[in-house]
């Protein structure tokens, strides 16, 4: 028999999962717009350069009307600053208890803006801005439903689940994401509501833009087993490249830093550049997925050497003038790039079937991916949704951990857990704020598995709750073990997660 605290629980889950519903459903016609305008927009200014070429005396008109586009992007990032850049590394914050904000005026301001940035043609992706408009999506739910701090952060996790899945139709992909990247936490709680929710977007967005993957690249050939050492050499090139980005997308922050003129006009610096470019080479522009699918177009490895040069330097010129707008796709692109000239160059020396140059092609998106923002099993997913095939999942594997593996050795770091830690975030040390819970996940390698509540020097005012271990609640004491794969929920004051969610990392860590 069910008692009446298992029907409680039953309920609140489900209730928990109506909202995760409402919130993919929202997120879905929020971001699918996004996209869409995004796409519109990108069109429209292709057909203005186009005229221009044909009738010079319209260019100077056309050239400041993107200056005053970019402008008025700049001026809503100046009103909200955590409305610039990709809005990944708010969420990873705001999930951590390290940073507040209103979900509404970055909502409306990440979108405008998000659309007049990314919409003109520069070197930005629209999937960072997609996962914080869904996470805004998900804190409006969260405050319209009265939900508890607990039941927000995950509705939260959601949104930003679903807008990675409306953003690229790819569901699986947005949950993992979300789980091994920002959330960092397996708990089934946020994996199931942050699934359905990214289930609800893709088939909103589906009904507009269609079930033709993103990247719909058709390949007719697998790639032989004795051919494998190419993936080995991939990736270590991958996780070099992707090494030299992090450092210079880290390191051009230094360059703006210099430039007189306030933060909000740095946007005007890669908008002139992009005049030129936009005039000469209009399919160059953009995130790049129109780049990809016409890889098979350009067999020179020349040429493809000088796209990937102009859009590993000018990725970096966009992303630091800190308009809105994201890496993801840019990242997705170069990859493409770097696949598509190692394997020309592989197939020039007789070392490689020119045939499966479009496999690499494949395979060096998620390898570039996973080398920079760390993330291997988002990676594989995301790039298996984005293609529309789970064939290739072995060498993607193998790619994606050679490069991150790389990556690691050269001293690389997760892009998005780097830009979080250079952001300032206002910390309140005062213990004046409501009851919070914070839940993590005893991993194998912890050092606190095996020790006794007792025996963990816990920080100061937190109470150990409720451990989660399998099907089973425990209701722990001090002589209670911790073991591994337990989900712990501490009781803490509200003003102190974000301390705490640093201090339990290190105790976890600690030698």
């Amino acid at each position: 028999m069910e008692n009446y605290e298992d029907r409680k629980t039953r309920s609140a889950n489900l209730r928990l999962l109506f909202e995760a519903l409402v919130v993919g459903l929202v997120s879905g016609v929020v971001v699918g717009s996004f996209r869409w305008l995004i796409g519109e927009t990108l069109t429209y200014w292709k057909k203005l350069y186009q005229l221009a070429s044909q009738n010079p005396q319209y260019f100077a008109l056309i050239a400041g009307l993107l200056l005053a586009s970019i402008l008025i992007a700049g001026f809503l990032v100046k009103q909200q600053p955590h409305a610039g850049g990709s809005g990944i590394p708010e969420v990873e914050l705001q999930l951590q208890g390290k940073l507040r904000l209103s979900w509404w005026p970055i909502l409306w301001r990440k979108f405008i803006g998000g659309v007049l940035s990314i919409g003109s043609g520069l070197f930005l992706g629209r999937e960072g801005p997609s996962i914080q408009l869904g996470s805004t999506v998900g804190q409006g739910v969260a405050q319209g439903f009265k939900a508890s701090k607990t039941d927000a952060r995950v509705l939260l996790a959601t949104g930003a689940a679903s807008g990675l899945s409306a953003a690229f139709g790819a569901p699986m992909g947005g949950a993992m994401f979300i789980v091994e990247e920002v959330f960092h936490n397996f708990s089934p709680r946020v994996w199931l509501n942050a699934l359905a929710g990214a289930i609800m977007a893709n088939f909103v967005v589906s009904n507009v833009f269609g079930q033709t993957p993103v990247l719909a690249i058709s390949y007719n050939h697998s790639f032989p087993i004795l051919q494998y050492w190419h993936l080995l050499l991939l990736g270590i090139f991958l996780g070099l490249v992707g090494r030299f980005y992090q450092w210079g997308l880290f390191s051009f922050n230094k360059f703006y830093e210099k430039i007189p003129l306030p933060r909000w006009l740095h946007g005007l610096i890669p908008a002139a550049i992009l005049i030129p470019i936009m005039y000469f080479y209009p399919d160059y522009v953009g995130g790049g997925n129109t780049l990809i699918l016409g890889l098979d177009q350009i067999h020179v490895t020349k040429i493809l050497v000088m796209i990937f040069l102009l859009r590993i330097a000018f990725s970096i010129v966009s992303y630091d003038s800190g308009l809105p707008g994201g890496i993801f796709l840019p990242i997705l692109t170069m990859g493409a790039l770097l696949g598509a000239i190692y394997g020309h160059f592989m197939a020039d020396l007789g070392l490689l079937d020119q045939k499966l140059v479009v496999n690499l092609v494949i395979f060096s998106m998620a390898g570039l991916f996973a080398a920079i923002v760390r993330s291997p099993f988002t990676a594989i997913m995301l790039i298996a949704e984005m293609v529309g095939s789970l064939l290739h999942r072995m060498p993607l594997a193998v790619v994606s951990v050679m490069a991150y593996i790389t990556n690691e050795l050269a001293g690389g770091e997760p892009i998005y857990e780097s830009l979080a830690g250079r952001m300032q975030t206002k910390e309140d040390n005062d213990y004046v704020g409501e009851a919070d819970q914070l839940t993590f996940s005893v991993f194998e390698g912890s050092q606190m598995a095996g020790k006794k509540i007792k025996e963990i020097a816990w920080p100061d005012r937190t109470l150990v709750k409720v451990i989660h271990r399998g099907q089973k609640d425990i209701i722990p004491d001090g002589n209670t073990q911790l073991v591994v794969g337990d989900l712990v929920v501490l009781e803490l004051d509200e003003n102190q997660r974000g301390v705490i969610y640093d201090e339990v990392a290190r105790l976890q860590n600690e030698k």
